[in-house]
């Protein structure tokens, strides 16, 4: 996603109710109850894709750590849209419920970025550099990563998955 795109779903809520709706229409984003044992899963699962992207980390494999940044990422954007009873199948899908939902009410604009990056703004970005860094890890031949990029990263996706532990508790 360009810098572009999401500060248009950031900025203009008819656009995003567009879209939201567009997934919901789609099946892609759907409604269903609260289940705080599914929250925890999606914020165990984060926690465990932070520990394994240490370890590939250590051992140079930086694709996959780049990889693991993203799914602790998306993970625990699964469990904050969870707690307000979306559940979805789609990364886009995800990062337009969190805007609706969380921007300006528990994250902020640099919050949103780093998601996007991964769900280089700042912090929204986030979300979406990491998924295109995702991507190039896993569907690229190249191997070779910078390991300070991919240290940035991880300390990017733990900061983004502590907060939303922060605010689901």
């Amino acid at each position: 996603m360009r810098e572009y795109d999401l500060l248009k779903l950031i900025n203009n809520p008819e656009i995003l109710e567009q879209n939201i709706q567009e997934f919901i229409d789609k099946k892609v984003i759907s409604k269903q109850r609260i289940d705080k044992a599914e929250i925890e899963g999606h914020i165990l699962k984060a926690e465990n894709n932070l520990r394994f992207v240490l370890t590939a980390a250590r051992n140079k494999f930086f694709d996959w750590a780049i990889t693991g940044c993203y799914y602790s990422c998306y993970h625990a954007a699964l469990s904050l849209i969870l707690t307000k009873g979306y559940s979805s199948k789609n990364h886009l899908a995800t990062l337009c419920v969190v805007i609706k939902e969380f921007y300006k009410n528990g994250l902020t604009k640099k919050d949103i970025e780093i998601l996007s990056r991964f769900l280089d703004y700042e912090d929204i970005l986030f979300y979406v550099e990491s998924k295109i860094k995702r991507e190039d890890a896993t569907y690229s031949t190249n191997l070779l990563f910078d390991k300070k990029e991919v240290e940035k990263l991880r300390i990017q996706a733990a900061l983004f998955v502590d907060k939303i532990r922060d605010m689901i508790k």
